[in-house]
């Protein structure tokens, strides 16, 4: 298998260079069991490499389990991890097995990983060194046998130099680390993700395909994107929304943190704001159906009830 074949399996978009040398490196780590520390800007796309290699490796059959490290509150992310017995903490009525004994045979990947808790670090340490685990509550060591694939948007010197992260288990997941460019790095790379976007977008919504002018291109390929895929996404959409015509201009694009240019709507939109009025859309477009727009924007349904609970949001009934 190529890295284009590896494109056309997992929908990857572009032919940047350092793109390309990230997958490649994937794939040749893919058949070991070494860690992989994948490195990268928020909204680069870094979740698409642990994929790549679990579905490339001998565990492809077993479980693949991502874990959002930065969204599990500290005081149960060694219960989410490991398990617990009953009893070991209030309302633990049960016992519960951890991801680990879970993804027995398969891969974890550990989003955020900086932001473990300095406890959580050490037991993790004994995982990746003896495939050992205790339980939350139990004195008995279990036997794991994972890949783990971890991530990170972090400087790990500056949070090692600073005590948040442990040195030992930073060489241990460096194992073999891969860099995710940003999407600045990535010439044309930009246009083509702002066509396919806009396509998907006017698609699932049944409006008129909108292209983008020249003069909007050349915009899109000047801006630095501080917030990388995830922000071109939400710009494009935003766009197509608020186009007059069939075609999108310059002037619809709103940018933002640019050392070339910035454009702010009269009411200094952040992209926040951006993101709430494409969901805004999205649920009176579906009827105000929680559920579905979730799933259409790949959003967890908590965050858009607390979207909701804020006053961002405005659900009517």
């Amino acid at each position: 298998m190529n890295v284009q074949q590896i494109k056309q399996r997992f929908g990857i978009i572009g032919s940047a260079p350092l793109l390309n040398r990230a997958l490649e490196i994937a794939m040749q780590v893919a058949p070991t069991d070494i860690s992989v520390l994948v490195t990268g800007e928020s909204g680069t796309g870094k979740e698409i490499i642990p994929q790549v290699i679990h579905q490339l490796s001998a565990r492809k059959h077993g479980e693949y389990i991502a874990v959002n490290c930065g969204a599990i509150p500290e005081g149960t992310i060694d219960s989410e991890l490991f398990g617990h017995e009953k009893g070991s903490f209030t309302g633990a009525q049960g016992s519960r097995q951890g991801y680990f004994e879970v993804a027995n045979g398969g891969t974890i990947f550990l989003d955020e990983v900086a932001e473990l808790p300095m406890q959580t670090q050490v037991r993790l340490l004994r995982v990746l060194e003896t495939g050992e685990y205790i339980r939350v509550g139990s004195s008995k060591p279990l036997k794991t046998n994972v890949r783990v694939v971890a991530a990170t948007n972090e400087n790990m010197q500056k949070a090692i130099s600073s005590g948040k992260f442990r040195e030992d288990l930073y060489y241990r997941l460096l194992g073999l680390p891969i860099s995710i460019p940003p999407l600045r790095e990535r010439g044309n790379d930009i246009l083509v993700l702002a066509k396919h976007f806009l396509q998907q977008f006017c698609k699932d919504n049944q409006l008129p395909e909108k292209p983008c002018s020249n003069a909007a291109m050349e915009k899109l390929r000047n801006y630095g994107f501080p917030g990388n895929v995830r922000e071109l996404k939400s710009i494009v959409e935003l766009a197509a929304v608020m186009a007059d015509g069939n075609i999108i201009e310059a002037d619809n694009l709103t940018l933002f943190n640019s050392s070339k240019e910035v454009d702010l709507l009269q009411e200094e939109m952040t992209l926040r704001d951006y993101e709430r009025k494409i969901i805004q859309h999205y649920l009176e477009k579906y009827d105000y159906d929680i559920l579905l727009v979730a799933k259409k924007l790949d959003i967890g349904k908590s965050t858009l009830y607390r979207m909701v609970q804020a006053g961002e949001i405005i659900l009517k009934k």
